[in-house]
């Protein structure tokens, strides 16, 4: 599974960040059992935060490349977190949170840029469950932030 996401990223002119640190006391992920708890990642384009509040300056395709960028990152945590991305048995669920404008209710089409990607890279894997919430204020002024419970095997899936 891992070069099919591999080819799948290059098909899609994408490419893993390296997984971010965090930025206040807490870790990054959390394995307990075989569930992969991600904490919210933020999006980073050209190494800075993607920032803004939709319905108010960004569009919902700006949005949607914030989720999109938030996503990668989630991925980017799960591979340092373990190691191999055939793992990966299932995307159980997504959070997403958005940087809206009070009047803003386009939450779930931002937050497909985030599903739309899983879904790219782990075929029927990548369906999950998801909560698409709109919020006043994200950390550093960030335009999404997306959270994820992942599945996890013992050994690689096949490709």
């Amino acid at each position: 599974m891992t070069e099919r996401i591999d080819r799948k990223l290059a098909e899609l002119g994408l490419s893993l960040p390296e997984a971010a640190a965090p930025v206040a006391a807490y870790v990054p992920t959390v394995l307990s059992g075989n569930l992969l708890h991600i904490s919210g990642q933020l999006p980073f384009k050209d190494g800075k935060v993607v920032t803004g509040r939709l319905g108010e300056g960004l569009s919902v395709e700006e949005g949607q490349d914030a989720a999109q960028r938030c996503a990668l990152m989630l991925v980017a945590q799960v591979k340092a977190a373990i190691g191999d991305l055939g793992r990966v048995k299932r995307i159980v669920k997504l959070g997403v949170f958005i940087n809206s404008h009070g009047d803003f209710t386009d939450q779930p089409k931002v937050a497909n840029g985030a599903s739309e990607l899983m879904v790219a890279l782990f075929g029927d894997a990548g369906k999950h469950a998801r909560s698409a919430v709109g919020v006043p204020v994200l950390p550093l002024g960030a335009a999404v932030e997306v959270d994820a419970i992942v599945e996890v095997g013992e050994s690689p899936l096949a490709s």
